[in-house]
């Protein structure tokens, strides 16, 4: 890694495993801010955020954070190359039936609670029966979960940017708090501690 503790990191891994709240920790633990890729792509009503615009957002981010970034997210065919000069990868490669456990908790937690999420959206109990991954998340992360672990093998093997893969929660944990503390970040967000 040429940087040391890290400034600009991309957090990827399938839908379910923790991104968000890895993300902010380690976003409080540099004093950077935090972007979530989903806010930035999702519009109101679930509908995708005109790409132009989603980008600029994005852009906008990035260089208003000249110390230094944490973003969120996989959205990499919407990313057209921004945040691409993140120092380091990483990369929640948990086991499946971990983060589906994960991923079926949240779910119905937001459900049940109708939490918005973005842009006035919020997750439907009802999309729980529905058979398209697109509109099921429970399905995108059962589908996705094989595709993502092969494309960010894929990307750790180019080595254009360091990644560093961590396999469970508590190699999560470890590799957090193996970073120095900065301070607070200059848009804080309350989040939850990272699971056990």
């Amino acid at each position: 890694m040429t940087t040391w503790p890290p400034r600009r990191v991309r957090v990827v891994g399938t839908s379910g495993a923790g991104k968000t709240t890895f993300a902010r920790a380690l976003a409080r633990r540099l004093g950077v801010p935090h972007r979530e890729l989903d806010e930035v792509f999702w519009a109101p009503d679930w509908q995708m955020r005109d790409l132009a615009e989603a980008q600029g957002v994005l852009r906008d981010f990035l260089a208003a954070s000249p110390g230094g970034w944490v973003v969120d997210g996989n959205w990499n065919t919407r990313r057209e190359g921004l945040a691409d000069d993140a120092d380091v990868v990483v990369w929640l490669d948990y086991a499946r039936p971990l983060v589906m456990a994960r991923v079926v908790r949240r779910t119905l937690g937001r459900g049940l609670l109708r939490r918005e999420l973005w842009h006035g959206n919020r997750e439907q109990l009802r999309n729980l029966v529905r058979r398209d991954p697109e509109e099921n998340i429970v399905l995108w992360a059962w589908t996705s979960h094989a595709r993502n672990r092969e494309q960010y093998a894929a990307e750790a093997a180019r080595g254009t940017v360091p990644v560093v893969r961590l396999r469970s929660p508590r190699a999560a944990r470890r590799w957090l708090t193996s970073l120095p503390v900065a301070g607070p970040a200059p848009r804080s967000a309350a989040s939850p501690e990272i699971g056990a």
